[in-house]
Formats: structure tokens, sequence, C-alpha cells
């Protein structure tokens, strides 16, 4: 499954070179990923609460590619890459969302915790969202 969230670059977002600051990035891969997940049928406040499940960044990459600035209508396509019953890794493209220039590309990996913060391996009832194949035998 691929998602797109829209939004548009908040002047707060910018740094005295009238771009934006490169940190936002990460951000804005955050809200893609809470909006895949919501898009596919979870929430991360559902997962936490009834099930225990965290999910912790142990990788973040960016790419950056070309600047984006105050008002720019962003677009922030995720899907996730890799899945297992420990670690999901999502990818993300970050484009112009009226012109289609690519303006940033990363990967976030995260493993799976519980609410004592240790490994844990995710519920089967979360397999499908996150595209693993159920277990068999």
């Amino acid at each position: 499954m691929l998602h797109e969230t829209r939004f548009r670059v908040r002047y707060a977002e910018t740094d005295q070179m009238g771009v934006v600051y490169y940190a936002n990035y990460l951000v804005w891969m955050e809200i893609g990923r809470a909006e895949y997940c919501r898009a596919a049928g979870i929430r991360y406040k559902d997962m936490e609460s009834n099930d225990g499940v965290r999910l912790a960044v142990v990788h973040a990459q960016c790419r950056y590619l070309h600047p984006a600035r105050y008002d720019q209508e962003i677009a922030v396509e995720t899907h996730v890459s890799r899945a297992n019953r420990r670690m999901v890794e999502f990818q993300y493209r970050i484009r112009d969302a009226q012109t289609q220039q690519e303006l940033a590309a990363g990967e976030t990996r995260h493993i799976f915790l519980g609410p004592d913060m240790k490994p844990l391996k995710l519920p089967e009832k979360y397999y499908a969202f996150f595209g693993i194949a159920p277990a068999t035998g």
C-alpha cells in the first residue's frame, strides 16, 4: 500500500534562508507514517493502549534533493518497504504536490517494544497492516 499525505509548509518550519529547516523533513516523515497507519486501519494510540506495542525508531535517513519553501504544498508518499514480527521499515518520498519535483527521500526503521521498553514480537492481528505473512505451522 502507498499512502499520500498533503499539507502546506508553515512559516515556522523555515530557516533564515527561507527554506525548510532540515530536521522538519523527519517530522514530515512521522506525519506520513501516522497517516499511512491510520489509512491502513490502525492507530499508534490504539496499539499502545490496547496491546502495549510501541514503535521505536532505530534508524532514520533522509536524502535532501531540492529545498522546500514557505506555503509550498507538500506531498509525502509513504509505504512499508520491509517488515517482520520484530521490525518495520518505512520509505518516504517528499515532493512538491503541484510540480511533482522530488524534494527529499528517506526511510525509518522501527522495532516493536513493549511497555517495559524491551523488544517484543508484534501481535499477529497487526501482521496484515504491515504486510507480514501469517505464521504457519
